[in-house]
């Protein structure tokens, strides 16, 4: 059970670095191969709206998935 709260874990500090970078607009994220696709189709504004929604998704995914693991272990 505990590589469940690891993977929960992945997805929290993903989902925490996807909203920095929105935030911050770092230069390094959204000039990455992975990234380039939206800031080019879609401009870096909305690439930046789309990976903060992104890392919110990814933080209420992990925390969803902890409560269930946990509720579901043994007493």
């Amino acid at each position: 059970m505990k590589m469940h709260f690891i993977i929960q874990g992945v997805f929290v500090i993903v989902g925490i670095l996807s909203i920095a970078a929105a935030l911050f607009n770092w230069d390094w994220f959204f000039t990455s191969q992975n990234t380039r696709y939206l800031v080019n189709h879609f401009g870096r504004q909305w690439a930046r709206v789309c990976y903060a929604i992104l890392g919110g998704l990814m933080i209420f995914i992990g925390i969803y998935f902890y409560l269930t693991v946990r509720a579901a272990l043994p007493q």
